[in-house]
């Protein structure tokens, strides 16, 4: 992606859901959180806004944020990140001059209707699971927790016979996959995790249970 407007839409996307922004210093794994703030409507410049406590180290950070229907991710290169004068937390910065877009999704998610009680339910070994469903399409689902009761739910894991409670319907999903977790921090509920799981056996039935649903969302 090096179309300014594509790239400003895709930022502008990412202020209003709020999602989490993911940022890496080179030789680290370890991400530094945050969220785009706002985007400027008429130049290509965007405010981000960090987590409490976090910090960008000088040089070159990567970026990665995960797009209705696809992971988005670019460079900013810059020897000090000055923030907004006694505002630490807030940085401005310009557009990169391109955006790598990656694993798009064949089917565009939903967010989980405000209120509804969206749940996944399945059992690894004797192991019960209960996540809340953060998204949701006819190729996966999104869940999230915290870290340590996603302990053993690793990348490439199966989940066998998994129940989703969708509110007033119920879908049983033969099998999901593991496809990414990826880390945030919640301002109510600190450190915690996001794990995309696609589905890789739909029956018909479930797939039309999931469309009303979809409709509905």
């Amino acid at each position: 992606m090096t179309s300014e407007d594509d790239i400003g839409d895709a930022l502008t996307l990412l202020a209003a859901s709020g999602d989490a922004i993911s940022m890496y210093a080179p030789g680290s794994r370890e991400a530094v959180l945050g969220r785009i703030l706002t985007v400027d409507p008429e130049l290509p410049h965007f405010v981000l806004e960090l987590n409490d406590g976090e910090t960008l180290k000088p040089g070159t950070i990567t970026f990665v944020a995960c797009l209705p229907t696809a992971k988005l991710q670019f460079k900013l290169h810059d020897e000090k990140w000055h923030s907004q004068p006694g505002k630490p937390l807030l940085i401005p910065m310009t557009f990169p001059e391109s955006c790598a877009v990656q694993n798009r999704r064949t089917s565009e998610r939903a967010e989980t209707p405000l209120g509804a009680n969206f749940t996944a339910a399945f059992t690894v070994g004797e192991t019960f699971y209960e996540f809340p469903i953060s998204d949701f399409s006819l190729g996966g689902i999104g869940l999230h927790c915290s870290k340590f009761r996603a302990k053993g739910l690793l990348r490439g894991r199966k989940l066998q016979d998994v129940q989703l409670n969708l509110g007033p319907e119920t879908v049983r999903i033969a099998e999901l996959e593991i496809r990414c977790t990826r880390s945030f921090r919640s301002f109510l509920l600190g450190e915690q995790l996001h794990i995309g799981c696609q589905f890789t056996s739909l029956a018909a039935e479930a797939e039309e249970i999931l469309k009303r649903v979809l409709g509905r969302a």
